[in-house]
């Protein structure tokens, strides 16, 4: 088994946008992470805090499915999770096997060694820390990408010297 994580996507509504959900749990079609336990939680504007699982909701039904799959998320989970959360907001709670770095743990643990430690780095805050050392940010891989410029092979070609004769 790979490495796994526990992360919490929170959103600023009472009510999760199942094409952020479906986004996200994509992932796992591409086989780099299993999805192990998720839940969906919410904390209202009056400040009660309700869990379900992701099956007792019509449109995430079975996402969570097959041999990883395990009730490993709990109350206490919920109840951490909330602190995390403002008044009238929810959030994903997701527990993830990286696939992606299983074969590099098994040999690890062949070897005798063990991951002695995993920290998750906010992409936030690394690219604060890149600012404060002056290094460059990496480009944006979603961002657009401009049109290279055409190659216009011109200079040296029958016809054209570099200038444009008033005689054409």
């Amino acid at each position: 088994m790979g490495p796994v994580e526990y992360l919490v996507l929170a959103f600023p509504e009472e009510q999760l946008r199942v094409q952020a959900v479906t986004a996200v749990l994509g992932l796992r079609k591409t086989g780099n992470v299993r999805l192990i336990d998720a839940l969906v939680m919410t904390k209202t504007a009056a400040g009660e805090v309700l869990a379900a699982e992701l099956d007792e909701f019509h449109e995430l039904r079975g996402l969570v499915a097959g041999r990883e799959a395990a009730p490993l998320l709990g109350p206490e989970d919920v109840t951490e999770t909330a602190e995390l959360l403002s008044r009238g907001s929810c959030a994903l709670l997701l527990l993830l096997e990286h696939v992606w770095a299983e074969d590099a743990a098994v040999a690890v643990r062949a070897a005798g060694g063990r991951v002695a430690a995993s920290v998750r780095i906010p992409a936030d805050r690394l690219e604060q820390v890149r600012v404060a050392r002056g290094i460059p940010l990496p480009p944006d891989p979603h961002a657009p990408t401009p049109e290279p410029e055409p190659e216009f092979p011109l200079e040296g070609t029958a016809g054209f010297d570099g200038d444009r004769s008033e005689e054409d």
